[in-house]
């Protein structure tokens, strides 16, 4: 595999950006059909749900706190146990959507977030409260990776980066939601109003078609071209895309049939740099301070002297707002430029962080250090928003073939997952032995992968699935990398 097959620049020229704008438009026309709506609610509902989650803990510190008299060490596990779901959620995630489908899933997924809301609405003692944040954790840890293969396997090749990102954007939505309801909203009350998406959600479950490409590798070819021809209108042209995925799948299912290692057949060389850019690119946010910035926002504000209600608003419409241009974004410039300005924006919202720190532990310009404080964080939010908050699970639903997307999918959730829950266990007891030294860490992460995807990770705008996984595994070398 030649690196310059991979490493595509995402856009010539302005016209070529231009002429790429206008196809969007066109191909987003087209796509409108009603089975492809309600799929790409479904998942945009999910995503939003996701958002609610993640935004719930930080607005909603103080009084959880105060009404169910808890400890520092009691939230900190309040916040952190959501991420062990979501390493119990990472385990079985793969297995899960293969074995019952991507719908079926995310029936699942959804009874999961009711539960899990309503545990903690009337939560009286800390292991209710715990409980329903555990159960959350299990839905996100296997919707985190079903909801953009679901997009990706559904959405047309140049439709499929704007729609997966577009879907994602509802996370940051939902973060924000929470961030600015949660200044006016008791947090019973905020936890209803989360359970709202997935009660919309269940009945459109009933109408939504299922992943065309998990039904050839389950062998209902058959019912593959129905499929695409529901999601692409009935007068749509799908003789080629339903060839395309029935023979790509065949082929994966030859090799699988000479060589059934299961989940360790993920682990053999022709993977090795698929599997490196997805686990990199998805635990990239997360040891970059993710968790640490969602669920403690509340205490980087307190600390640096920034208005929390200000602060939790101004921070939502600056996600949002980068959210909106990433997606906008992500099939015109192509993944990697929208990666390298979201990571080095991520870089330069840490190290503004850390300044503002040591100026407020050293006392130096102690009036402008809030301002600082709230500009680092936003810049850290919008950064994150545009680009590293969807396009790594884009990637990393892109550049699997079937045979090995739901290992790949588990392995992917468990490093994101594993990471997620050390960050946001040790954050508090970071800040606490050096808020600068904290945010220094995260700050030479970001670094780092500033590096990693300029060097490594390759363009896959325009190309279909079946390409780009071409592309990835077609290789003479078949051994184990152990």
């Amino acid at each position: 595999m030649a690196e310059e097959d991979l490493l595509l620049p995402a856009s010539s020229s302005s016209s070529s950006s231009s002429s790429s704008f206008s196809s969007l438009v066109s191909e987003i026309s087209n796509a409108c059909t009603r089975p492809f709506v309600l799929a790409f609610t479904v998942g945009s509902c999910g995503a939003f749900a996701f958002g609610c989650i993640i935004g719930y803990s930080a607005p909603t510190q103080t009084s959880i706190m105060k009404d169910l008299n808890l400890s520092i060490a009691d939230y900190s596990l309040f916040g952190s146990i959501l991420t062990v779901g979501l390493i119990l959620g990472a385990l079985i995630c793969g297995k899960l959507t293969d074995l019952v489908g991507r719908v079926k899933t995310i029936w699942i997924t959804n009874i999961l977030f009711l539960i899990g809301w309503f545990a903690i609405a009337f939560a009286k003692g800390v292991w209710l409260l715990d409980l329903g944040r555990l159960l959350q954790g299990i839905s996100i840890g296997i919707s985190v990776y079903l909801g953009p293969v679901y997009i990706t396997e559904i959405a047309p090749r140049n439709l499929r980066g704007a729609a997966s990102s577009f879907s994602q954007l509802f996370a940051g939505v939902g973060i924000s939601v929470f961030y600015a309801l949660g200044t006016v909203v008791t947090w019973r009350n905020l936890a209803i109003l989360g359970s709202i998406p997935s009660l919309l959600v269940l009945p459109l479950l009933f109408f939504i078609p299922e992943s065309p490409r998990w039904l050839a590798k389950v062998g209902r070819e058959k019912e593959v071209e129905a499929v695409l021809l529901s999601l692409r209108g009935a007068k749509s042209d799908v003789s080629d895309e339903t060839t395309e995925i029935i023979e790509y799948t065949e082929h994966v299912k030859q090799q699988q049939d000479v060589d059934n290692r299961g989940f360790f057949k993920l682990f053999q060389r022709k993977y090795a740099f698929s599997l490196t850019i997805g686990v990199v690119l998805i635990a990239l946010p997360q040891l970059g301070g993710l968790n640490g910035y969602s669920f403690y926002t509340d205490s980087i504000f307190i600390s640096t002297g920034v208005s929390s209600d200000f602060g939790f608003i101004s921070t939502s419409v600056v996600q949002m707002f980068g959210g909106i241009l990433g997606t906008v974004l992500v099939d015109v410039t192509g993944r990697r430029t929208l990666l390298l300005v979201s990571q080095a924006g991520m870089f330069l919202g840490c190290l503004a962080t850390a300044i503002s720190f040591f100026l407020k532990e050293n006392h130096c310009w102690e009036t402008g250090t809030p301002v600082l404080a709230l500009f680092s964080v936003m810049v850290y939010f919008g950064s994150y928003g545009s680009g590293m908050g969807s396009i790594p699970w884009i990637i990393a639903s892109e550049i699997y073939p079937v045979d090995v997307k739901g290992a790949a999918g588990t392995m992917c959730n468990l490093v994101s997952s594993i990471s997620s829950w050390l960050v946001a266990y040790s954050f508090s007891f970071l800040l606490q032995w050096s808020s600068t030294g904290t945010f220094l860490m995260f700050a030479t992460v970001a670094g780092l992968g500033f590096v990693f995807i300029a060097k490594l990770v390759p363009e896959t705008k325009g190309k279909s699935l079946e390409e780009i996984q071409s592309l990835f595994t077609d290789s003479p070398q078949d051994s184990t990398i152990f």
